[in-house]
């Protein structure tokens, strides 16, 4: 009775706390009316609190009736205190408004300098930029899923990516517009690529950690260099911070990949840089004995598990006027796929392909990036200030491809009773760039109407491919049992190139009133000199014995008794040549703007010197060439800011696009599955780009755009299989010049967060339009039924574009739990990945979704994070939108589709597990 009687009274006194208890809720901000995320709230002598969201709201629940103080807290601005009365149950709503911390300490003023990093920060810049910009902050990408710089790219309204063989972002697509025109920026500076053919620069050699902020810049003003059709890649590197700062991380993972079969490696460090060749001179005579056997000593076991590092230490000294910053990243990750490829030819262009052979495939990928970044700036006074900064970026792939090849159309292939002629073929690729820029600059406020800014640039980047080893053997299916037989002749190739790169920039920046309007001027200009050295050196080498059984004579590769066909090596071809490039640029620039109205706009001039010389130009009709032309590009930037948080943007400028230094070289390059070479007429393309967009920003995280786009472009570069016109029919992957292309498109960008919760969406509709003339084989009866080719001009896309790109990422954040979690998914629509010689036969990519995840958790000034990437294991698909000729069943084809399956790559999911320190 006594037990029944009491809890009565527990459950009346409950209801009765619950009864009169109430909820204290609002936001808190700045005197600008911005959200102040990550504000403690709490009520003085008591337990409860709550930590401002991402909204800057606060919810404090059951609180009982009485008088209580209030107390609001964030670094770098005041304490507030507010009463707050509770009479009965009720929700009391109270907006708090937090102000500046400023102490005055003699002469000096202290202010709190806003995070560079932060989202608020990056939506701010977005805002007030005078051109079309999309930001990503360092806060976003630390707990995004990505550890390299173009898979976060992938995250942009209007951008797509070019995946390399493991599955990674490797360049970005801009609007529709293919990596040849886009360029990449560090700090604002240009940096030179590693390529060893194309001027665009490899995105997974940056590790994400890094960077400040990501930048996406989609129109160009004149100080800008004007060779952007799509856009320009800015990475905005970590600044010295205001106080003392240490942030270190190291986390693990693995890639399920290697959970379903085994890691096929080398020992890469101990291959050799140098070929023979280069070691001993060019009248040296080769043997196999000078052929190392570690690429092809195979080991086949499961990989140690990734690991990723980095640490980052800053500091300023001498009363703030020196900062410093040094930054490290590692990352040793092992990748692959599982791939299968289907040759195929063109017989009769009104029906459909036959596939000739299939190729298993099975890549494993041992990649190792160093990322190693330091900047210091001094501050000699209030008008003179010097910065300094070096960065380095390393990448290292050391891959082995594994193949089995099934031929289908000839030697006795006969699916039914498991018979068919095989090859196989096992290459090592060890890939080795680098990166390194050091740039000084110097700001100087001469008068408080004119500045002057200069930088001195020196860049040099790098790529190796030593000895690529190529090992082939026949094989054999006999009643559905597979073997290796005899060995086929092997490769080995040594290739590396430089570019070297000299500039200097100058910037005069002159501040009137005119008609009581702010006025500014801008003039300045820059000269670069790009130096490039390339490097080829191939080797054929025969099986010292033809009939050499595997099984029998040898069980490995690295067994195996070779000769040496060309001793000498066939260095003496143009793939070896020297090449240089000039820039000379000039711009005026003016920027006027009124409280409702700003423009931006002016007219910029380049000059470009650019020229090649072959070293060993044999049998070549241009073994030395030289372009120059002279561009005038201008533009005009358009805002209207006359309605609240809105602004409204119209944008025109001009812009070109320039042949890469193998682009006009006309040597022929053999590759595994087609021939390439240059063509030294190829001229330089010249694009016309329109921009309209809405902007809205009714939190200063949060916004909503919408804008169109248009480009015309004259002379585009595209890369088609074309007959070489001195060789017959000779069929080359060449770049050439298709008159004139459109390309536009609409793009949707929205942020949006309630509370704990938020998400980022973005949408790209784009259309492209070109017109190429390509080849067709008919049967005519005037040729008695014979095949004659014919030339038809066919519309397509650009290389690359899809019709639709779509991002959405799901948020969570609780500071007060000290949680972040996001759920990423994007789509990329159907895309040509290579144009076709013939009409109708050009191959596609299909389109795919990706899905990522990561989460972390803080507790003090520890965090222990996860990722995971690739959830859906979505393949990447090549096809050809016409049906297969061949009669018999071809595994891994479709029976009566109209699309044939060209090749499909798996890499399977790939996850980490780490923590963070941050000081």
């Amino acid at each position: 009775m006594f037990n029944k009687q009491f809890l009565i009274f527990v459950g009346i006194l409950f209801f009765q706390v619950q009864l009169y208890a109430a909820i204290i809720k609002g936001k808190v901000t700045n005197k600008n009316g911005e959200p102040l995320m990550g504000a403690l709230v709490v009520i003085e002598g008591k337990q409860w609190h709550d930590i401002a969201g991402l909204d800057g709201g606060f919810v404090i629940k059951n609180v009982p009736v009485g008088e209580y103080s209030l107390r609001t807290k964030l670094l770098s601005y005041q304490s507030n205190v507010t009463k707050v009365v509770i009479n009965n149950e009720e929700t009391v709503i109270i907006n708090i408004v937090l102000e500046d911390d400023q102490k005055n300490l003699q002469e000096f003023v202290v202010k709190g300098k806003q995070n560079p990093s932060s989202e608020q920060t990056a939506r701010s810049l977005e805002r007030n930029a005078d051109q079309v910009l999309n930001i990503v902050s360092a806060k976003a990408i630390q707990i995004s899923p990505d550890l390299t710089v173009a898979n976060v790219l992938q995250r942009i309204s209007g951008v797509s990516i070019e995946r390399n063989s493991n599955g990674d972002g490797q360049f970005a697509i801009l609007r529709g517009m293919d990596k040849r025109y886009n360029y990449t920026l560090v700090n604002g500076v240009k940096i030179p690529s590693p390529d060893n053919k194309y001027r665009y620069v490899p995105l997974d050699i940056f590790p994400s950690e890094l960077l400040d902020r990501l930048e996406v810049y989609k129109a160009l003003t004149p100080s800008m260099e004007g060779d952007a059709v799509g856009g320009v890649v800015n990475m905005v590197m970590k600044d010295a911070p205001a106080t003392r700062s240490l942030q270190a991380n190291l986390a693990t993972g693995y890639n399920g990949l290697f959970l379903n079969r085994d890691f096929m490696g080398v020992k890469a460090g101990k291959v050799n840089m140098q070929s023979p060749y280069e070691m001993y001179g060019n009248k040296y005579s080769a043997s196999a004995k000078d052929f190392s056997t570690v690429t092809a000593d195979y080991d086949t076991r499961k990989p140690l598990p990734n690991v990723v590092a980095g640490l980052s230490m800053g500091d300023r000294f001498f009363k703030d006027k020196f900062g410093v910053i040094v930054a490290g990243s590692f990352q040793n990750t092992y990748r692959g796929s599982n791939s299968v490829f289907y040759n195929h030819e063109v017989v009769d262009t009104l029906r459909g392909i036959t596939l000739t052979d299939r190729s298993v495939r099975q890549y494993s990928e041992q990649q190792t990036r160093l990322g190693l970044h330091a900047k210091l700036d001094y501050k000699l006074n209030d008008q003179h200030t010097f910065k300094w900064y070096n960065a380095y970026m390393q990448f290292n792939n050391a891959q082995v491809r594994d193949v089995q090849t099934t031929q289908l159309t000839i030697g006795g292939y006969d699916p039914e009773k498991g018979n068919a002629t095989l090859s196989y073929s096992t290459r090592t690729r060890i890939t080795k760039q680098s990166i390194y820029n050091s740039t000084l600059q110097g700001e100087h406020r001469l008068s408080d109407r004119i500045e002057v800014n200069w930088s001195a640039v020196y860049a040099n980047a790098t790529n190796d491919q030593p000895d690529n080893t190529n090992i082939p053997l026949h094989g054999q299916r006999t009643n559905f049992v597979d073997k290796r037989t005899t060995v086929q002749n092997a490769s080995r190739r040594w290739e590396h190139n430089t570019d070297k790169d000299l500039a200097g920039y100058l910037n005069f920046i002159y501040k009137q009133h005119i008609a009581n309007l702010p006025v500014t001027w801008q003039v300045g200009g820059l000269y670069r000199d790009k130096q490039r050295e390339n490097f080829y050196n191939n080797y054929q080498l025969l099986p010292a014995n033809l009939q050499a059984q595997y099984g029998v004579d040898f069980n490995s590769y690295k067994d195996i008794q070779w000769t040496v066909q060309n001793p000498f090596g066939s260095v003496a071809n143009g793939n070896t040549y020297s090449a240089s490039e000039k820039i000379t640029a000039g711009y005026i620039q003016f920027k006027v703007a009124s409280k409702v109205l700003e423009a931006v706009g002016g007219v910029r001039v380049e000059n470009t010197n650019q020229g090649y010389s072959m070293k060993f130009p044999i049998g070549e009709d241009n073994p030395n060439g030289s372009q120059q032309y002279t561009d005038v590009l201008p533009s005009l930037h358009l805002r209207y800011m006359g309605i609240n948080n809105t602004n409204i943007r119209a944008s025109y400028f001009r812009s070109l696009n320039r042949p890469g230094f193998a682009e006009i070289i006309p040597t022929p390059l053999v590759n595994e599955e087609y021939k390439e070479r240059g063509d030294p007429n190829l001229q330089h393309a010249i694009a016309d780009n329109i921009d309209f967009r809405y902007e809205y920003f009714p939190r200063p995280t949060e916004q909503f755009m919408a804008g169109v786009f248009y480009k015309r472009i004259q002379n585009p570069i595209e890369y088609t299989l074309q007959p070489d016109k001195n060789r017959g029919q000779d069929i080359y992957l060449m770049p050439g010049n298709f008159g004139t292309a459109t390309n536009y498109g609409v793009e949707l960008d929205f942020i949006k967060y309630l509370r704990n919760f938020g998400v980022k969406a973005n949408y790209t509709y784009t259309h492209s339009s070109i017109t190429t003339s390509k080849s067709k084989r008919v049967r005519t009866a005037q040729d008695n039924g014979d095949l004659k080719t014919i030339l038809v001009d066919q519309t397509r896309p650009l290389y690359g574009q899809s019709a639709h790109v779509a991002n959405v990422s799901l948020l969570y954040k609780n500071a007060k739990r000290g949680w972040d979690a996001q759920l990423a998914g994007s789509y990329t629509g159907d895309r040509i990945n290579t144009v076709s010689q013939f009409v109708d036969n050009d191959i596609w990519q299909k389109g795919f979704v990706q899905l990522d995840a990561s989460v972390e958790k803080t507790i003090g000034k520890f965090t222990v994070f996860a990722k995971a990437n690739n959830l859906l294991n979505t393949p990447a698909e090549l096809y050809v939108k016409k049906p297969m000729n061949n009669k018999d069943f071809i595994e891994g084809q479709t029976a009566g589709s109209n699309k044939t399956l060209i090749k499909r790559d798996y890499y399977e999911r790939t996850y980490l597990l780490g923590f963070r320190y941050k000081l």
